[in-house]
């Protein structure tokens, strides 16, 4: 199966109040849900797509993400007396078309739960918002699933990794498993070589230091996981002797480049049901006015690296229910079709939206 194949699905569009109201229903009676309307402070849930069912994720394992899934995130800020919602669903890169449309689709429930109050979010593996990587002091993007991801096996038995450690900031940093080759290494960040009984930090030259530290971090928490069976070296890439070291575990494969995500013209797209069937149209390119936007329809808010979907308070519930999946459809004919989509409702705070309008 090829990478990101799951971007070619067709999204069921949702339809009318009844079927709001039957997905409300749904969703009070979805176990997964039990939790969510008994939060009352500052917090994160996370669940994954497993069959056409949602699963919840154990607490001390958020943060790891595998490519072969597709996950759900709640994430409840609390302002004062008030909670403000944003549900993401991430999509990894080996997801199928099924677990990218439940996912999609139990996103809606989700908000239809919380009376329509959460910002809708879109992830993709590789192409994640900063909003949503703020979530995880640790970020880690494995290959495979789920399934065999958390199966409790010896360190002898694990298999053979190469890990980019990316720092994001000092209090944040991403790991992505990266092809097991030589050619994925770079000098401007820190890799982990993770052979089960044994573990190597490299530091390219020009790595940062918070890079280094985070690093240094989850190595201790690797060692501790495997009860000391697994030791751990750290290397530095002027370090000739522990690099050829280093080296001689990895094999000289090619390396598939990440997909590029091409920047078009900035636009506004207008989404609307006023001619009887909901059609998407062009408002305005080059520029991102505020003034664009009415009280009465959708629109698609495209700057080329997030797709901002704003609901106007008087746009009709077709519009309104139906706009995720014509966002869906419209990055398809895209050049830069996995970039993150963030739904916004009129009236919704939203700090990113707001630095985009002009």
């Amino acid at each position: 199966m090829s990478e990101y194949s799951w971007k070619d699905t067709n999204l069921a569009l949702v339809g009318s109040e009844e079927d709001r109201n039957v997905k409300k229903k749904a969703a009070e009676t979805e176990p997964a849900w039990k939790d969510v309307l008994s939060i009352d402070s500052t917090t994160t849930l996370v669940w994954r797509i497993n069959q056409f069912k949602v699963e919840e994720v154990k607490k001390e394992t958020f943060g790891k993400f595998f490519s072969g899934d597709s996950y759900i995130v709640l994430h409840t800020e609390k302002t004062g007396n008030q909670l403000l919602y944003d549900v993401h669903f991430w999509i990894g890169k080996d997801s199928t078309q099924d677990e990218y449309a439940t996912a999609a689709y139990k996103t809606v429930e989700l908000d239809t739960l919380l009376d329509d109050k959460a910002v809708q979010h879109r992830e993709v593996d590789g192409f994640e918002s900063d909003e949503f990587k703020s979530y995880f002091p640790v970020l880690e993007k494995l290959a495979g699933g789920y399934a065999t991801g958390f199966r409790e096996r010896k360190p002898e038995e694990l298999p053979k990794r190469l890990l980019l450690c990316h720092g994001l900031d000092r209090r944040h940093v991403e790991l992505t498993e990266v092809t097991f080759s030589r050619k994925s290494l770079n000098s401007n960040d820190v890799f982990i070589l993770d052979l089960g009984t044994k573990a190597y930090q490299w530091n390219g030259q020009n790595a940062s230091k918070d890079e280094r530290f985070k690093a240094s971090e989850f190595m201790q928490a690797l060692e501790s996981q495997r009860m000391g069976r697994c030791p751990t070296v750290v290397v530095d890439e002027s370090d000739r002797e522990g690099t050829n070291e280093f080296l001689s575990y990895l094999p000289d494969e090619p390396v598939h480049e990440k997909p590029k995500q091409e920047t078009e013209k900035k636009a506004i797209y207008r989404l609307s049901d006023e001619s009887g069937q909901l059609k998407v149209t062009l408002v305005c390119e080059n520029n991102l006015p505020r003034g664009a936007l009415t009280h009465d329809d959708a629109y698609f808010i495209d700057n080329g690296n997030t797709l901002f979907v704003y609901i106007g308070t008087k746009c009709s519930k077709t519009e309104k229910l139906n706009a995720l999946a014509h966002a869906h459809e419209y990055l398809k004919g895209t050049k830069h079709p996995l970039i993150p989509i963030t739904v916004v409702s009129e009236g919704r705070q939203s700090k990113e939206l707001d630095k985009v309008l002009e």
